[in-house]
């Protein structure tokens, strides 16, 4: 029985995953020649690792295929958010120890923030604390 995309978000894909995955999620439905293409010039990767590497997202339940020809055209079964929201929460129980304002602590401290930038973080604090 394949797993929930949901599921398979709870734990980090690797690099190249995640590399080919925010490809599928910018063009929607991809070949693997889609992919290789999107790729930037210097990035050597050949035809058939990235094949191989959507049929393993395909198998994680990640992505979903469909035959079309002699290939398969490929779509994401896990929506962009859900993986963000999935990883935000795997970062902040194994790095933070479960403590988010530690997340957030590191973020300000790190990355460098334009006022319009920090400005829209307090406005995301302020409209989390006056819910319930």
């Amino acid at each position: 029985m394949p797993k929930s995309p949901l599921e398979d978000a709870a734990r980090p894909l690797t690099p190249v995953e995640l590399e080919l995955m925010h490809i599928v999620w910018k063009q929607g439905e991809v070949s693997v020649a889609d992919v290789l293409e999107a790729l930037p010039p210097e990035r050597k990767l050949a035809y058939t690792s990235v094949s191989t590497v959507l049929r393993i997202l395909e198998q994680k339940g990640v992505l979903q295929s469909r035959k079309v020809g002699r290939g398969h055209l490929y779509s994401a079964l896990l929506p962009r958010e859900a993986y963000e929201v999935q990883s935000v929460r795997h970062l902040v129980e194994t790095v933070f120890e479960g403590t988010p304002s530690a997340l957030v602590e590191r973020l300000v401290e790190a990355v460098p923030l334009s006022p319009e930038e920090a400005a829209q973080i307090r406005k995301l604090l302020d409209s989390k604390r006056s819910k319930p």
